[in-house]
């Protein structure tokens, strides 16, 4: 197990560190009630008194309902300012303008883009970094959306996986319903990660930190981060490899 009061030091460094050669006024980020967005804010805060945490309800009842709850119960026991902005009638007005047509992927990858535009506004208007709440079990795998909530200006939880996470917030002492629940994406009633990926994440994490998984498991894995490298590579730029 790490040494999480060593991580604790260093990650609020790192922010800082970051915070200050950027000259920003604070930090926002998106509080969505679960694990990773609860380590994010809880360090942040820890290293800027001007943390931000947007809690963005867009179109899933679970997100008016548990998630808020859990979001402004760890707000409120470490000092977190909180923000609402409500994407429901957006993402209903984003869904009229394009029309029927889209995919389920595609309408489920709407939620986190108009998230992330939303924390980008108000990092803009008020001089703040936006920081990301991705997970290494996620990156892997890749599980989450292209420029959406794989967009941010640092992140300073993107080495750890679900299991650290939880091992983190326990140390910390996070509400126990935050560690307890199903992860979710909240991106539509009666979702959760591991239904969607086909496999758990103490699985995921069993491969990332001891090497092990069976074939089955592996196979799964494998396919998920065969087809999610371009989530995880630069930009190609025409001339870019030559300079």
């Amino acid at each position: 197990m790490r040494d999480y009061q060593r991580e604790t030091e260093q990650r609020v460094a790192f922010i800082r560190r970051i915070l200050d050669e950027a000259q920003a006024a604070g930090i926002v980020y998106g509080n969505s009630g679960g694990k990773d967005s609860a380590l994010v804010g809880i360090l942040c805060k820890m290293a800027c008194e001007h943390t931000l945490g947007v809690m963005m309800p867009c179109g899933s009842k679970r997100n008016y309902e548990a998630d808020m709850e859990d979001a402004l119960l760890v707000a409120q026991q470490f000092g977190i300012a909180c923000r609402t902005v409500d994407l429901s009638a957006v993402r209903a007005a984003m869904l009229a303008a394009l029309g029927e047509s889209l995919s389920p992927a595609a309408v489920a990858n709407l939620a986190p883009r108009l998230r992330m535009a939303a924390l980008y506004a108000v990092a803009a208007n008020e001089g703040r970094l936006v920081v990301g709440t991705g997970n290494r079990s996620e990156g892997y795998m890749g599980y989450f959306t292209k420029w959406g909530d794989g967009a941010f200006d640092l992140n300073p939880i993107g080495d750890l996986t679900v299991t650290e996470i939880y091992q983190f917030l326990r140390y910390l002492g996070a509400p126990a319903g935050i560690i307890e629940k199903a992860p979710s994406a909240g991106l539509f009633d009666g979702q959760t990660d591991e239904c969607e990926m086909g496999i758990s994440y103490a699985t995921i994490d069993a491969f990332l930190l001891d090497g092990y998984a069976n074939r089955q498991d592996k196979a799964v894995m494998n396919r998920f981060h065969q087809a999610s490298e371009h989530k995880r590579r630069p930009v190609a730029v025409f001339g870019a490899e030559a300079g």
